[in-house]
């Protein structure tokens, strides 16, 4: 009996309804005082003048740090991702070394006090006076200046991508079609806002911090104070929330640590709501284009897409549109560019669905422009040019597109649908539906993981990784593969996680978290069970003595071979017979090459339903339905847990969520949870999620592709084409806005 691919609930779970589970900004340590930041009030130009005598003054104030008296940084930051396991800061800029100003919000001052309303009350006393320069913070504003970019995500993609010839593609083909799209800027809004304590014993650094990577927090903090990783440790025990904006190490974490080194005391830092829209990055304000070229029979002859985003000014930094548009479809043609404009932001960084939930949007509103242009059902027209593999002709490691379109158009009841726009209504509301291939890139350039299971002479069993829980479940699918592959029950086994003092993991981004962690875990408890076989089958007084070690299955911590039926063992009883206290034992788990010759990516297919007032342009979604062919599941309740939030975001990405910098100050105009628009409840409409279990023999020993990002990659085109079914209108920009659906009578 396994327990991999059950329904197990959240083995978490009693502990965060109960209030046991600690967060960071729970943690308190004897003596900690409260850091608050003082960010700067304008998005360029130089601090001229500060007058912190006021809150030098305030009761309870420690220290006031500025540009003046923070020590400077042992070296600058390097930017790299956070999936190769090294340094990770979310930007090549470290604050407070000079006084220049790069964007709002930026630090400009920190105060140190006895509680957390003392710090923000002093910060608030801080006086800054700027020379101020006009900052550039839109597309519009920095359209004439834009660059291709040579290399995206801190040099590890690239940012054009070629084959054959776009432009002539386009200039055969029988039909063609041409869009472009403006996508708002996204921000983060976790539950648990970004926060850090940091201690000191001596020379010696521990950071309780809330991130998605331990080890990446580690490997920064200690690069920039110049200390050795070995003095650093990093303890992460649950994250309430991420979705990229704690996937990169962000400066007000190693501020922290510097602080409580200047005042010698711990110190507590947590940020603020606005402090999250300028603290940690976002996705970008962004404009792309699409061309397609198909013959009258609907074969595409060639894609050219385009991207241009605002990026900081020190960071070449854009989410990758292009890599499921070169790939989803069959097409020797193909043209994929990204340009950056140097604007007054931080650097925009990872948010969930990074790049390909708006470069899917891009290529699948215009594959539905094309399917109308042609005459052919969208869905066949997807179905018709879907790449049988990868671009350079190497077989996928796993497939399960076609079955996730077919499967999901069942599902939603796709045939019989009246192709024809405003066809449908509902009293005053126009009714829609839309649909969308989906698909998204399976990340393999992470370093070696690394687990350690270890067994004790009761039976009880404890596996140790330094991966956090960051709302997922980690937690729970490394207990079950823990169990499978130690053969014990789910209750004798406990996983330890969340410390850098662990087995090494990389961070948990990019659909990742569950391929590494279950392969490093499935390595360590499968080399365990080995050894302690190996020790049965070699022990004359096992009853299992002499038979073949492949032949032993271990189920429950008993011991068992075909070859000597009714013979049995129990870990306990052979730890006891070699007066063994425990057994432990290490598995390394190594991803795939870079050059592996497979075809990367996990696909899907979503469906929408929509109901449109045209008087007043208001779109409510009425039904989403999503397949997913994610490789094996480990567990369906947490997968299907993670496509649904997936999709809901997608609705709000597509409805809601935007934000905009104002031209004259270079300022977010929405500036806090409470004016930035995200889905509640009552927005929710019911959600259908399929899963399609396909084999893959590539991407680890389990065949796990992840299902983190996938379930929002598709949902804003599928909303967006149901809209056009329900209205006639094309959206060309998200979020959809009410005057780009109302009636022109209106």
């Amino acid at each position: 009996m396994t327990t991999v691919g059950t329904p197990v609930t959240r083995v978490d779970g009693p502990a965060k309804v109960t209030g046991a589970a600690r967060y960071s900004a729970e943690i308190s340590p004897p003596g900690a005082a409260h850091l608050a930041i003082v960010g700067a009030s304008v998005a360029a130009g130089r601090v001229s003048a500060m007058d912190t005598g006021a809150a030098h003054a305030a009761e309870g104030v420690l220290a006031v740090l500025t540009h003046e008296n923070l020590p400077r940084i042992a070296a600058p930051p390097r930017l790299l991702p956070s999936l190769a396991g090294l340094t990770a800061p979310g930007e090549s800029f470290f604050p407070m070394q000079d006084t220049v100003v790069h964007y709002a919000g930026q630090p400009v001052a920190l105060v140190v006090a006895e509680t957390y309303e003392q710090a923000r009350y002093a910060a608030s006393l801080v006086r800054v006076s700027y020379d101020v320069v006009q900052a550039t913070a839109t597309i519009e504003q920095g359209r004439g200046r834009s660059y291709e970019a040579e290399r995206l995500f801190g040099g590890l993609l690239p940012g054009r991508e070629e084959r054959g010839d776009a432009e002539a593609g386009l200039a055969r083909a029988d039909v063609r079609v041409e869009a472009r799209y403006r996508m708002a800027a996204n921000h983060h809004n976790a539950l648990e806002a970004p926060s850090t304590v940091a201690v000191w014993d001596g020379d010696e650094l521990t950071l309780y911090e809330s991130t998605m990577g331990v080890r990446a927090t580690q490997q920064t903090v200690a690069h920039l104070l110049g200390l050795p990783v070995s003095r650093v440790r990093v303890i992460t025990s649950f994250v309430g929330g991420a979705f990229g904006s704690k996937a990169m190490v962000w400066p007000h974490t190693t501020l922290t640590a510097m602080a409580a080194r200047h005042v010698g005391r711990p110190v507590k830092l947590m940020l603020t709501r606005p402090q999250m829209f300028t603290s940690t990055g976002h996705r970008e304000e962004q404009e792309q284009s699409m061309a397609l070229g198909a013959t009258r029979d609907g074969r595409l002859t060639a894609i050219r897409h385009e991207k241009l985003s605002v990026t900081s000014p020190f960071d070449d930094w854009a989410e990758p549109a292009t890599g499921v548009s070169s790939q989803l479809y069959a097409c020797g043609d193909y043209l994929g560019v990204h340009r950056l404009i140097r604007g007054n932001t931080m650097t925009p960084t990872f948010t969930r669905g990074p790049g390909e939930t708006l470069g899917v949007f891009t290529l699948e509103a215009t594959m539905d422009e094309l399917a109308y242009r042609l005459g052919i059902d969208p869905l066949d027209l997807r179905l018709l040019n879907h790449a049988r593999t990868d671009p350079h002709g190497n077989p996928w490691s796993s497939g399960g597109l076609e079955e996730c379109l077919r499967l999901g158009a069942e599902r939603f009841g796709w045939s019989g649908r009246d192709p024809a726009p405003r066809t449908r209504s509902d009293g005053d509301w126009l009714i829609g539906t839309g649909m969308a291939a989906a698909a998204y890139p399976v990340a393999l350039f992470m370093p070696p993981q690394r687990a350690r299971a270890r067994l004790f002479a009761d039976g009880s069993a404890v596996v140790q990784t330094s991966t956090q829980e960051i709302g997922t479940g980690v937690l729970t699918i490394a207990t079950q593969v823990g169990a499978d592959a130690l053969g014990v029950t789910l209750a004798d086994l406990q996983v330890q996680a969340g410390d850098t003092d662990l087995p090494n993991s990389t961070a948990a981004v990019g659909s990742t978290g569950a391929g590494m962690v279950s392969s490093a875990v499935h390595a360590a408890g499968t080399a365990l069970r080995e050894q302690l076989v190996a020790l049965a089958v070699g022990d004359e007084a096992s009853p299992l003595h002499g038979v073949a070690p492949g032949s032993v299955t271990v189920a429950a911590g008993r011991l068992s071979s075909a070859e000597r039926p009714g013979a049995a063992d129990t870990y306990r009883e052979l730890l006891e017979r070699h007066h063994l206290s425990d057994a432990e034992a290490t598995g390394t788990w190594r991803p795939p090459p870079l050059d592996t010759p497979h075809g990367l990516l996990t696909f899907g297919a979503q469906f929408a339903e929509v109901a449109v007032d045209p008087e007043f342009g208001l779109v409510r979604v009425r039904r989403l339905s999503g397949a997913f062919a994610p490789g094996r599941v480990l567990n369906p309740l947490l997968a299907r847990s993670q496509l649904m939030g997936g999709m809901l975001w997608g609705l709000g990405q597509a409805l809601l969520e935007g934000n905009h910098a104002d031209p004259r100050t270079g300022r977010w105009a929405a500036a806090n949870l409470g004016e930035y628009l995200v889905p509640v409840n009552a927005d929710a409409p019911e959600v259908t999620v399929d899963l399609v279990e396909v084999r893959d023999e590539v991407v680890g020993p389990l065949g796990v592709k992840g299902v983190g990002e996938i379930g929002q990659v598709g949902v804003a085109a599928a909303i967006a084409n149901a809209v056009f079914h329900a209205t006639g209108r094309r959206v060309r920009g998200l979020p959809i806005a009410p005057e780009t659906v109302m009636d022109p009578a209106w």
